[in-house]
């Protein structure tokens, strides 16, 4: 992985004259607390107005978020903005959204993102130039969580620098597998081509992994990797919380029917398995600190080469000051998750899905 995350070069803006089009996909529910600050952010880019819509996708929300949009949009009416209701039809509310503002985007080019996310200024610029730059149908972007000095803030945020370096070091090796749907992109033609969600539309969640999937058979899946492409969100505010999302995530994993994936997610779960495992023999008289302290340390530097790499892109190495603690209840909490998605449900913006 780290030798793929260096094979990936990163770019900078060539300021191209914009020549793509885009229609910005966003589903929400009950995202009233944060969809001012998304829709701040995007009456702040300078992209021309007539090169891409705007279609919220409302799926049952029931927090007042109508006045928010309204007063955004009478403000802004440069802006092409649509608001549409779900149209359910599947066992996957996101991708039931995204499939219905997909049926009424004027342009071929999709970018979905997430209500609680924020988007930079030259998102749209990004996209465009690594479009006229490549020959792809799936662009897969550089998403972080923002940076809160809570624990668990700090915790998540290192769990997902190492997520992103994963996620570009699987580009650069020529074996893609990873991608989130804060920041994607495709093509509407391709989409309709490779049938959209078909074969998965019954998962709850991975309306971006499985989309990576078709595209990677097809040979055409690129990663965005410009600074200024970067989507920021949040990380989970409750460890309740955040262990719902890894279970979500560990459910759409374990559906894949690449090999690559279940291959690294076997063994970032029996290294860490080792760890604890060493952990408790050392507790126990059964074995040595000594053999405890030689497995963790040995995870704890291949761990660190990758991360460091991924917190200098991510410009986040002040980060990295609380690698240490965090590594030490990471391997807890990966076995944990992992042992618990076997049998538990999870819940999903007020809803319960199986794993």
């Amino acid at each position: 992985m780290s030798i793929g995350f260096d094979a990936v070069k990163p770019n900078q803006l060539k300021g191209l004259t914009p020549t793509s089009t885009f229609s910005i996909v966003i589903p929400f529910r009950n995202e009233a607390q944060n969809l001012p600050e998304l829709l701040k952010s995007i009456s702040n880019w300078h992209y021309p107005n007539k090169q891409f819509e705007i279609i919220l996708i409302d799926d049952e929300s029931s927090d007042g978020w109508q006045s928010i949009v309204s007063m955004f949009s009478s403000t802004h009416p440069e802006l092409d903005l649509k608001v549409i209701s779900n149209e359910r039809k599947t066992n996957s509310p996101k991708k039931d959204a995204i499939q219905t503002a997909i049926s009424i985007a004027n342009f071929d080019w999709i970018l979905t993102t997430d209500a609680d996310c924020i988007l930079p200024e030259n998102w749209l610029e990004c996209f465009d130039e690594c479009i006229q730059k490549t020959d792809s149908n799936l662009i897969a972007g550089p998403v972080q969580y923002m940076s809160k000095p809570e624990l668990l803030n700090v915790f998540q945020e290192l769990d997902f620098l190492s997520l992103q370096g994963v996620t570009i070091g699987g580009f650069g090796i020529g074996q893609p597998f990873l991608c989130n749907g804060a920041n994607m992109g495709y093509r509407k033609s391709w989409f309709t081509n490779v049938n959209g969600f078909s074969g998965n539309e019954n998962i709850a969640s991975g309306d971006d992994i499985f989309m990576l999937q078709k595209a990677v058979n097809t040979a055409s899946a690129v990663y965005l990797k410009y600074e200024h492409a970067i989507v920021k969100t949040n990380a989970q505010a409750t460890v309740s919380e955040l262990i719902n999302q890894r279970l979500r995530w560990a459910s759409k994993t374990s559906k894949y029917n690449y090999w690559v994936p279940k291959f690294i997610g076997l063994t970032v779960f029996l290294m860490n398995a080792t760890v604890v495992m060493a952990l408790v023999l050392a507790l126990t008289e059964q074995s040595s600190f000594a053999l405890f302290f030689q497995v963790f340390l040995l995870k704890w530097s291949i761990d660190l080469y990758l991360l460091h790499k991924t917190a200098i892109f991510f410009k986040a190495k002040a980060t990295l000051k609380h690698y240490m603690w965090c590594s030490l209840l990471y391997p807890i909490f990966v076995t944990v998750v992992a042992s618990i998605s076997l049998f538990m449900t999870y819940k999903w913006k007020g809803r319960n899905f199986k794993t």
